[in-house]
């Protein structure tokens, strides 16, 4: 018996020897492992410290994050300071799907008054691909009442429950095995549902802004408009892009991980530089006035569109109009037509607006006296120009007054295409203005060796071998105001202008011609529908046939013209009227009875509707009348 018990505590013996033995190996493995990964990371740093790339360097690249600083967009003011195009300071909602808390949707839902089916399945399809950007509502005021909400929601804490996933616990006996090697226990997992009180996450009230032009559509093709980019594509907007967009700043910045705080020093690699304000010479009180009675007029008259421009009689664009035209604070609609510019962007022959010109440059050339006992011969054929049977002789008065074309052709014949060539060319046809060079049209104006003889007297009456744009024409006008020069036009106050004033006619013609033209808005006048009770007005209508399929329109598609300034001595307003294809027109004696579309029955109503508003409260022009 006792044998037996020796036999058995020598086997005992023998298994503690070997268990030790085993368990020793294991300790020895361990703490060669342990020593290789410190040699290993004594070298790393020996290594990072011979390439001269410290510790807080590797740091530095592990930990950067590039910020972007977003400029302000610039201003667009008018003349007097008024705010034609600005920034609204908004708020954006961006939610995180991943972030947000399931137990926080129907509150949210409730804040963002969407239904809570709705806002789930939204959420739900942005997780699904792994979206963590979701703007959910757009253009929040800083009044707007979801603010407060969104506050009070953040503030607010519930509990919040989530399925973690857990490692299940080996017993005693596995947790050996595995150690010794004897059995590989498999790792099982569990899902334990694990609850606390938390925020909302995932909720991120943004900086935004909206691009706003509190003029509405008086102002819309004029200044343009910023695509969803933010971006100017058109107008004052697209022209000067560079100078209101700014620069974005960027800065590199360093965070710790999982908190917002920045250490070592940030790096700024591009400075932010804020847009510059734009200001314009235009003075929004006149183009409303200008904007109403342009869209009045259309509407009125059934016409295609309408457009005008009123110029300073430095050469200042006061107002530039367009009709139709689109609210630009509404984007649910876009009408790339209803941004057109068709003061700059449009070349039309200008018609009958053009005979002053003729009678001044006659008059410099001393090939006519224009005086009352000077008459011209009107009862005689001049090329395809026939007589009216009404007159046989008439005064330049008389001819400007009626808009005799008979008789502005008999004194063109007076002079030579050259002569008249060059003093087109000096009035600037043909010519850039640089007022918005990306849309404007310069024109034309064909040199004169390449005219026939019927070029020379269509181009008297404004047709033939030119055409222009409303800016221009109303340019050309401005000798009125200027003895005879005329200056380049300026849109934008804050940029120099290099064109030289040009002289083009002696202040004598000027004052002569000018006193005939105000006959022109007299009774017995074309233009006598500009009249403005109180004011002397003087200015020439004009009539054109439209251009349709390479060939003039005879079956009543007109433009209709008219351009005048007031006073008549020493202008102040310079106007210049188009109206496209106006389809119904009225007799002055007889509001109800029809008549064909002239100058005299449409342009010439605009601008006494915008001018008499104009001249109404401009002082300066009351006491000079007074006088």
């Amino acid at each position: 018996m006792s044998g037996k018990i020796s036999s058995i505590s020598k086997i005992l013996m023998l298994g503690r020897v070997q268990n030790y033995w085993r368990r020793q190996g294991v300790v020895k493995y361990f703490f060669v492992l342990l020593f290789s990964v410190f040699a290993y990371q004594t070298t790393s740093i020996s290594q990072s410290n011979i390439t001269s790339l410290s510790i807080q360097d590797r740091a530095y690249h592990q930990a950067v994050n590039l910020e972007t600083k977003i400029a302000q967009r610039g201003d667009i003011l008018d003349r007097n300071g008024h705010i034609l195009a600005s920034n609204l300071l908004l708020r954006r909602l961006n939610l995180d799907p991943t972030l947000i808390q399931v137990e926080f949707i129907p509150k949210l839902a409730r804040v963002l008054d969407i239904k809570v089916q709705t806002l789930s399945k939204l959420l739900a399809s942005k997780r699904k691909i792994g979206s963590r950007y979701l703007i959910i509502k757009k253009n929040i005021t800083l009044t707007d009442p979801i603010i407060n909400k969104l506050k009070q929601l953040k503030l607010m804490r519930i509990s919040v429950c989530i399925n973690k996933k857990m490692t299940n616990k080996l017993s005693f006996i596995e947790r050996t095995l595995n150690t010794l090697n004897l059995q590989k226990t498999k790792t099982t997992y569990a899902l334990v549902k694990q609850c606390k009180k938390a925020k909302i996450g995932g909720v991120a009230l943004q900086q935004d802004t909206k691009r706003y032009y509190p003029k509405s559509a008086s102002l819309a093709p004029l200044l343009g408009r910023v695509n969803a980019n933010k971006k100017g594509t058109s107008g004052i907007e697209g022209e000067f892009e560079n100078s209101l967009a700014g620069r974005n700043g960027q800065t590199l910045i360093n965070f710790k991980a999982n908190t917002n705080e920045a250490y070592f020093n940030s790096k700024i690699i591009t400075q932010k530089q804020q847009g510059q304000n734009i200001i314009l010479t235009i003075d929004t009180d006149i183009q409303y006035h200008a904007y109403e009675a342009i869209k009045k007029s259309v509407q009125k008259h059934e016409a295609d569109s309408g457009s005008a421009i009123i110029l300073a009689s430095n050469g200042e664009v006061l107002a530039m109009v367009n009709y139709p035209a689109d609210n630009p604070n509404d984007n649910s609609t876009y009408n790339a037509e209803h941004y057109r510019n068709r003061v700059l962007s449009d070349k039309v022959e200008p018609g009958s607006t053009m005979k002053p010109f003729t009678m001044l440059l006659a008059l410099d050339k001393n090939q006519i006296t224009a005086t009352k006992d000077e008459f011209i011969d009107v009862s005689k054929r001049i090329g395809h120009i026939k007589p009216d049977g009404k007159y046989k002789q008439m005064t330049i008065k008389k001819i400007l007054q009626k808009s005799h074309n008979l008789g502005t052709v008999n004194v063109s014949e007076r002079l030579e295409s050259e002569a008249m060539y060059n003093t087109w060319n000096k009035l600037g046809f043909g010519h850039q203005l640089g007022l918005i060079p990306s849309i404007e049209n310069s024109g034309s104006l064909r040199h004169f060796s390449s005219w026939v003889l019927s070029d020379k007297r269509t181009l008297s009456f404004g047709h033939g071998p030119m055409e222009t744009n409303l800016a221009q024409l109303a340019r050309a006008y401005l000798v009125f105001a200027n003895e005879g020069a005329m200056p380049p036009l300026k849109l934008v106050r804050n940029t120099s202008i290099y064109e030289d004033t040009t002289q083009v006619f002696n202040k004598q013609s000027i004052a002569k011609i000018a006193q005939l033209l105000s006959a022109v808005t007299s009774n017995q006048g074309s233009g006598y529908r500009a009249q403005i009770k109180g004011y002397n007005v003087a200015g020439k209508t004009g009539t054109a046939e439209m251009v349709v399929n390479g060939s003039y329109n005879k079956k009543g598609a007109k433009r209709t013209f008219f351009t005048g300034f007031v006073p008549v001595k020493k202008p102040k307003y310079i106007m210049a009227v188009r109206l496209d294809y106006p389809k119904k027109c009225y007799t002055s004696w007889n509001p109800n009875l029809r008549s064909k579309c002239e100058g005299s029955n449409s342009a010439a109503m605009v601008f006494k509707e915008a001018m008499g508003h104009i001249l109404t409260n401009d002082a300066s022009i009351k006491l000079s009348m007074k006088d």
